[in-house]
């Protein structure tokens, strides 16, 4: 199994998850570094393109599952067709952000997108109001993160991920998208609504943002261990 962090995180900050994983038993886990985050190198290259050729060429093929979280599901979904594992899963996967990106309004953020980005961050934080933070550990693993993350990759990251959405089309591998109740922000519900039609399996996690297990570890476990552990679950 292997498992794709998000934009900012690295793969120490799966620890709610992959501790888990391990007291489970009978699962071997991978927690990839994408470029410029974690212990990986720096690059001059930040697209989801690059992200995704690293994915290729870091993981074996047919893996029994790989997870991705944020930009990591968008990452995930540009590789796993090469990547052939035997499932998916994408936690509020990067897909369509909420972002404008055609005609004046298109224009007018991506000239000031520092700005609006900065915007953006602001509101989510309105909306998490309320909701646990994270534990002291993984506030420091995320911390840690955060200090080791090329920020300089952000603004090119959020401009491909929002020009180069995903394909509305049936998935590679059996797959399953896992919503919180921030998911409209990365995909809106119209277009989880018509992934589903076309047969990825769709499911919803309440109470819980997008940060899923930093915020509810057990909760964020019980939503996906069936999908983690597979034929392991009694």
């Amino acid at each position: 199994m292997a498992l794709v962090h998000g934009l900012g995180a690295d793969g120490a900050t799966w620890r709610g998850l992959t501790d888990r994983l391990v007291a489970a038993g009978g699962v071997t886990v991978t927690a990839v570094d994408l470029r410029g985050h974690g212990d990986s190198d720096r690059a001059e290259e930040y697209s989801l393109r690059a992200f995704a050729d690293d994915l290729v060429e870091t993981l074996p093929a047919g893996l029994d599952v790989v997870v991705g979280h944020s930009l990591g599901g968008s990452v995930l979904e540009c590789a796993v067709a090469r990547l052939a594992p035997a499932s998916a899963v994408y936690l509020d996967p990067g897909f369509r952000l909420g972002l404008p990106t055609e005609g004046i309004a298109g224009r007018l953020f991506w000239g000031t997108a520092p700005v609006g980005l900065a915007v953006a961050a602001l509101a989510q934080e309105w909306r998490s109001r309320g909701r646990p933070g994270p534990s002291p550990a993984d506030a420091v693993l995320r911390d840690a993160a955060a200090a080791r993350f090329d920020r300089g990759m952000a603004l090119r990251v959020f401009r491909d991920v929002a020009h180069h959405p995903a394909p509305i089309a049936p998935p590679a591998v059996p797959s399953t998208i896992v919503l919180s109740d921030d998911s409209p922000a990365v995909l809106p519900d119209a277009t989880a609504a018509r992934l589903e039609a076309l047969g990825w399996d769709v499911r919803r996690v309440t109470g819980v943002g997008h940060d899923f297990w930093l915020q509810d570890a057990d909760t964020t476990w019980a939503a996906v261990r069936d999908l983690l552990l597979g034929d392991r679950v009694r």
